[in-house]
């Protein structure tokens, strides 16, 4: 997609507080990016190769990834790991699954396997260590995959310790809001889109508007249909840095682009520090 319908890339750096951070991992630095689409049009080559050596100049000792790799069909992913391959980290590089990832019959086994081809680990309720024992690394299952089951994961975790947890839809969050969370990175909501300047996602009024109309003529206009607009139910959190309870999100606005294009929501490579 020209980059005329996504603006320039942006670097969005954070400092996160966690209370019980390990004397070790403190200054840690994580590199996250989401949401690529890579399919031939919602990511141009050139903003995934500058995304790509803004994350190695980072110097990052972690980077995770937070799904939706492809849009439908699964094939481009193995095109893209060639590129996901430059990727430097020094603890490694994980990765959730997004919606658009099991969308195809093939496409979760497709993706799981292109990305553990390089070295990239997928984490399906899963808990890794990548920072040490006392600092897991939480992956969960898609939201609308019928393995989400953040109870069967987050039980294992002792509560005395600080936890990161990687899931690609932000309303994860409500329900997560049982657990410890010190820090959960998401994505999905690609920040809106198209943002008003003090006012938010110009969806949040898009769906009042289809709530007007009758049900039966929606499901005739396709941009009406109910899908379009059941993304995200917390637009509230569709970027950026969020206390939900006494845990604590973060939503990268992604790299890919769909249309109508962006507006004040630019692409964006995520670089956090721990505190």
């Amino acid at each position: 997609m020209h980059w005329l319908l996504t603006g320039p890339l942006s670097v969005e750096k954070l400092v996160v507080k966690i209370e019980g951070l390990p004397a070790s991992t403190k200054g840690t630095r994580i590199v996250q990016l989401s949401d690529l689409h890579y399919d031939g049009f919602r990511l141009s080559e050139e903003m995934l190769e500058q995304a790509i050596i803004t994350s190695n100049k980072a110097e990052p000792d972690l980077v995770v990834l937070t799904g939706d790799y492809i849009t439908d069909d699964p094939a481009p992913i193995y095109k893209l790991v060639k590129r996901l391959k430059k990727i430097k980290s020094r603890l490694g590089i994980y990765a959730v699954l997004g919606n658009h990832d099991i969308r195809h019959r093939t496409a979760k086994a497709e993706v799981i396997a292109a990305l553990k081809s390089i070295d990239i680990k997928v984490l399906w309720n899963e808990i890794a260590y990548p920072l040490g024992k006392d600092l897991p690394l939480v992956g969960l299952a898609e939201y609308w995959s019928k393995e989400f089951n953040p109870a069967s994961v987050m039980n294992q975790l002792d509560a005395a310790k600080p936890c990161i947890v990687l899931s690609h839809n932000p309303d994860t969050a409500q329900i997560l809001q049982q657990w410890r969370v010190d820090l959960q990175l998401s994505g999905h909501s690609h920040g809106g889109q198209i943002v008003l300047p003090d006012v938010g996602p110009l969806v949040v009024y898009y769906k009042k508007f289809v709530r007007k109309i009758p049900k039966d003529v929606r499901q005739l206009i396709p941009f009406l249909r109910p899908d379009y607009v059941k993304v995200l139910r917390h637009w509230e959190w569709a970027q950026g840095f969020h206390k939900v309870g006494k845990n604590q999100l973060y939503v990268n606005r992604g790299l890919g682009t769909y249309l109508p294009g962006r507006l004040f929501c630019n692409p964006e490579v995520t670089v956090i520090t721990l505190k």
